[in-house]
């Protein structure tokens, strides 16, 4: 079962104590500033949770998958998180 945003505001504002409008202001600034960071090639870093950072694919061949057809597939520039150890061991005590 997937948890959305209006869940994680309704957690944040229970363990912080604030609004639920404070907490999901909290939430589209947290999300804003981790995208300007990653629009600007940037990481963002917090300890024990994960590195959000940006990738670089390369441009490759591939196919159509309607027709078959080779295609071109143009290099481009795709978000990534990588969990850090704290996260991977409270994941993996589950």
């Amino acid at each position: 079962m997937a948890t959305g945003k209006g869940d994680l505001v309704k957690k944040i504002a229970q363990k912080t104590g604030s609004t639920q409008k404070q907490a999901a202001e909290f939430m589209d600034a947290f999300i804003e500033s981790v995208e300007e960071n990653l629009a600007k090639k940037e990481k963002v870093q917090l300890v024990g949770f994960g590195t959000f950072m940006t990738r670089k694919r390369e441009s490759r061949e591939g196919r159509n998958p309607r027709t078959g057809e080779k295609m071109k597939i143009p290099a481009t520039t795709v978000p990534v998180f990588k969990p850090g150890k704290g996260l991977r061991d409270r994941v993996e005590k589950k």
